[in-house]
Parts: C-alpha cells; structure tokens; sequence
C-alpha cells in the first residue's frame, strides 16, 4: 500500500424499525464499544461522527431508517482485521436482526490521497459508481479489491 494514499470505506444499512425500538436496542447498546474499537484499531485514521461520537443521526440518504458509516482506514488490510475479527464480527453476524436487506451494494472501498477527509457526496459517488459499473479502480469491494494509485494524485 503507498503511503500517498488510505483507503475510505462507506457501509449503509436500513434499520428494521427506529433506533429507539426495543429490536434495535440490541445493535444501539453496542455501538458505543464498536466506535471505540475502531478508533483504538491499527490503522485507524478517521470515522464520520456528530458530537454525540456516531453516525447514527446524519440523514445523508433521504431515510432515517438508513444509516451511514464511513470511515478513512491506512490499508486494506487494516480495516479488514478490524472488520473481520473480535467483536465487530460478532456484531456483523448479528446484522439480519437489525438491518433489511437493501437494493444496490451497501458497502463501498476507494483509495484517497492520505490526508483526505471523504464526504458524503464522495461516499453516495463511490456506491453509485459500484452499482452501475460494478468494482473498479473507483470504486470496490472486499471480495474484488483494487490496489492504491502508484502515483502522486494531481
């Protein structure tokens, strides 16, 4: 991985009923841990947060129901041992309780320039560029990766 540049990750999900609800009380009462676990990760560099230190509120898709996390990680290989193990798996597995399936990719990869704090528009360009041409350069997944640009962006 070059050092110019870290990778972003966006994942949206649609919760099954608000976050107030006694069934989503299950994914709410640990969020607070999984935020934390991640900030404390190797390789972790950024997440999208309000002040009260989530995501959870931030209505960046028309649904409240939906929410949105996005995260700037140093490597591939860095957000997928934080996803991939410990309790953010345990987490992950439990998601069909909480989460409906939605229409289109979820989760979206892209390499910026280090330093580079992705917005919103950046994270809705990424999973539409992953739903109309599938993985590429632009845009990936976990199971198709792409490597990070070779050269110093312009």
């Amino acid at each position: 991985m070059s050092a110019q540049f870290q990778l972003a990750q966006v994942n949206i999900a649609r919760a099954v009923d608000t976050l107030d609800s006694d069934i989503m009380r299950g994914f709410v009462d640990q969020l607070d841990n999984i935020n934390a676990l991640a900030d404390r990760s190797p390789g972790f560099v950024w997440r999208l947060q309000t002040e009260e230190g989530d995501a959870t509120s931030i209505d960046a898709f028309g649904d409240p129901r939906v929410i949105v996390n996005m995260s700037v990680w140093a490597s591939l290989q860095a957000l997928k041992d934080y996803v991939y193990t410990g309790e953010h798996l345990a987490v992950l597995k439990e998601r069909k309780r909480w989460f409906e399936k939605i229409s289109g990719p979820g989760l979206a990869l892209w390499w910026l320039p280090a330093g580079t704090i992705p917005t919103i528009d950046d994270a809705k360009g990424a999973l539409a560029a992953l739903r109309t041409h599938g993985p590429s350069a632009r845009a990936f997944t976990f199971a198709c990766p792409f490597p990070a640009p070779s050269i110093q962006p312009a």
